[in-house]
């Protein structure tokens, strides 16, 4: 893996939940296209994504614990956007 491989593989996750604009989509797919280390750590976080999707397909977490989550969630980005700014 190269020196950038770290940035593009920190956002595999975006692009499996489809969170990438087109033109973060389009960068990270052409980095995929031509490192091959890169594509199978995507491929490998596709599958666990997929295991992951199947084995809780019929579970769900209570109320409490997602608005928990949520919480976080929320409270990491407003941090984050904090000291992004800072």
């Amino acid at each position: 893996m190269g020196a950038e491989c770290g940035d593009y593989v920190s956002r595999i996750y975006e692009l499996l939940d489809g969170e990438l604009d087109d033109t973060g989509r389009a960068k990270l797919q052409a980095h995929l296209d031509e490192c091959p280390p890169c594509l199978d750590e995507y491929e490998l976080d596709r599958i666990l994504k997929t295991l992951v999707q199947r084995s809780c397909a019929c579970e769900h977490a209570p109320d409490t614990l997602r608005l928990q989550i949520l919480q976080r969630i929320t409270t990491v980005r407003v941090t984050q956007v904090h000291i992004q700014e800072g």
